[in-house]
């Protein structure tokens, strides 16, 4: 396999797991809050701590809500704010996207969101709103001229594995113009096909794992126990696994 230069992006929702991250070797954190919705904007004060401790560079999802990516004035407003937000608290990128009805990029409202984050200084990745556009290939385009400097997605399926021809094809259309970044359902074991493949330069995982809560006493007449006495965050081990391909 072809040793490409390698950045890799961790999908954090936890001040720990973009922490661990880092230790890992990480080269970026795009940091959010409940990943089983998605992921969400984190909360002000996570922010700050985050940028508070971490060395590497930190990109923040702007998402007001779980669902789809049709936002009306209001939520448009909180996503403003959250930007303006990161950009005080000396964050180094945002994560955003919103669509129309129809399945194009909204581009009025996003240029809106990019100079604003432009003003501050911050990069900008537009996520996987990406995959639900009607053409991916217009899509890009109109990403491109927005300012936008990458694109998180999966070619528009569930996974990369699925979409990787698709995400190949976006690679040599963009031709250097803006980066493409796979994402979802990358592995320590699938990702050297997936680079082999496409030819990425940057790629994005969660790489979690399960781990049991320390709690001692547990209140077995309650259901769903496993929400409550265990968690997910970022699996050290997986990334370094990872991070040994690269080299």
């Amino acid at each position: 396999m072809k040793k490409n230069k390698i950045l890799l992006e961790i999908c954090a929702d936890s001040v720990s797991s973009a922490l661990i991250a880092q230790s890992a070797g990480a080269s970026r954190i795009e940091f959010c809050a409940d990943l089983p919705e998605g992921g969400v904007t984190p909360s002000y004060s996570q922010i700050l701590i985050a940028r508070s401790l971490l060395e590497i560079k930190l990109y923040v999802l702007i998402r007001p809500r779980g669902g789809d990516f049709l936002y009306n004035k209001m939520e448009l407003d909180i996503i403003k704010s959250d930007i303006d937000c990161c950009g005080k608290l000396g964050c180094d990128g945002v994560v955003i996207g919103m669509l129309r009805k129809d399945g194009t990029v909204d581009k009025e409202s996003c240029r809106e969101l990019v100079e604003l984050a432009h003003s501050h200084s911050m990069g900008v990745t537009f996520h996987r709103a990406f995959d639900r556009s009607v053409d991916l290939f217009q899509a890009m385009e109109d990403i491109i001229d927005l300012g936008c400097e990458r694109i998180l997605t999966s070619g528009g399926y569930d996974t990369v594995i699925e979409g990787a021809d698709v995400i190949s094809q976006l690679i040599k259309k963009a031709d250097g113009r803006i980066i493409i970044m796979p994402g979802s359902g990358v592995t320590p074991e699938n990702a050297p096909d997936l680079i082999q493949k496409t030819g990425l330069t940057e790629l994005h995982g969660t790489f979690r794992s399960y781990y049991q809560s320390n709690m001692q006493y547990r209140n077995t007449q309650l259901s769903h126990q496993n929400e409550e006495y265990g968690f997910y965050h970022v699996d050290e081990e997986k990334i370094k696994n990872l991070i040994k391909q690269f080299k």
